[in-house]
């Protein structure tokens, strides 16, 4: 690639959209890593009454919000949409309703600006974030992806190349956080909370079970986990900051295990990397880096405001499409199931959440 084309590439601009749970966000991001402007709209306070997203309510929240916000980030950046080079939306997977209502938003964007639509998987858009953060990782490396709706250890080999290497076969870690709040009565969402409520407790405290841990099977679970937390919770013999500090402790050490059994089978990695929502955990962070440092690999981490849902991760998996050249036609679907390896053998129980 000569000069040029290089600087042509770093100057492309993308408008990236993501609505694909709670989470209703627009960012514009250049292809040489800057973040031009970006905008966040939780919904906590409409489903913390139902201890959790409901799907009619989140999708409802995104159709009232994402237009003004679109326009808000435009005028932030101090541009118009013709500015834009591409528009990028997250097509999937997630909450169907949500992801229509973005997805719709960006195809109306493109036709209307005549710009080229990147329909992104929300699961890429996690996986490549940490190079939208870190300009020295280069393809291939480790990647844990840890959010309320996966839980997977992927080898990253290129832009649209992933091998999945172990999922879920029941709850995501971070569904285990929610719920396991949800039972210590710390309300939504429930990742912050435990892990703030662990620091005052022994993680040693309160014997709960590694599920899988030492297994053949690659995979993870945790519902045996939560189930435990719930018998510990109603047995009255522990206090909630025990039983959060050893519930804590056992989810991370069911991912060193497991990460452990994934390492063996993939040979020395330059990179572990980790993202999504449970990214921002720093016990389960500290665990990692020590893993890391063990194997001699280099450790690499969105910062804590790219590990949760946002659009700058889609506008980066947008930027990094465009410059392969790719683009999606208008009338492509929504999904609400699209796994990053779809060659990958299914999981034992629920296989789907991959």
């Amino acid at each position: 690639m000569g000069p040029a084309a290089h600087n042509l590439l770093a100057d492309s601009l993308v408008l990236g959209i993501e609505s694909s749970c709670d989470e209703t966000a627009v960012a514009l991001v250049k292809g040489d890593r800057t973040i031009i402007a970006q905008r966040i709209a939780s919904q906590e306070a409409e489903h913390a009454p139902y201890g959790g997203v409901v799907p009619e309510i989140a999708a409802r929240a995104h159709a009232e919000r994402l237009a003004p916000m679109i326009e808000s980030v435009l005028d932030d950046a101090g541009i118009a949409l013709n500015d834009v080079d591409a528009i990028a939306a997250t097509a999937g997977p997630g909450l169907i309703g949500g992801v229509m209502v973005g997805l719709v938003s960006g195809k109306a964007l493109a036709m209307a600006a005549g710009k080229p639509l990147l329909a992104i998987n929300h699961l890429e858009g996690h996986a490549l974030s940490p190079r939208l953060a870190d300009d020295a990782l280069e393809f291939p490396y480790l990647l844990l992806l840890v959010s309320g709706g996966h839980c997977q250890i992927l080898s990253v080999e290129a832009v649209g190349k992933y091998r999945r290497l172990a999922t879920t076969i029941d709850d995501a870690l971070g569904e285990a956080f929610d719920k396991s709040a949800k039972i210590l009565g710390l309300g939504y969402p429930g990742g912050p909370a435990v892990e703030k409520l662990a620091l005052g407790g022994d993680p040693k405290a309160v014997p709960l079970p590694r599920p899988l841990k030492g297994s053949a099977e690659p995979h993870f679970s945790f519902a045996g986990l939560k189930s435990a937390v719930m018998r510990a919770a109603d047995s009255g013999d522990h206090s909630a900051a025990d039983i959060a500090a050893s519930f804590q402790q056992a989810a991370v050490d069911c991912l060193i295990d497991r990460l452990e059994k994934a390492l063996g089978e993939t040979g020395p990695m330059p990179a572990l990397v980790v993202a999504g929502g449970v990214a921002a955990n720093r016990t389960v962070r500290a665990a990692l880096e020590t893993l890391a440092a063990k194997h001699a690999m280099r450790f690499t981490a969105p910062p804590l405001e790219l590990c949760t849902d946002n659009a700058a991760m889609i506008a980066w998996a947008g930027c990094e499409r465009l410059h392969l050249g790719e683009s999606d036609p208008l009338d492509i679907k929504a999904r609400p199931r699209w796994p990053l390896d779809p060659d990958a053998e299914s999981a034992r129980g629920a296989g789907v959440k991959a």
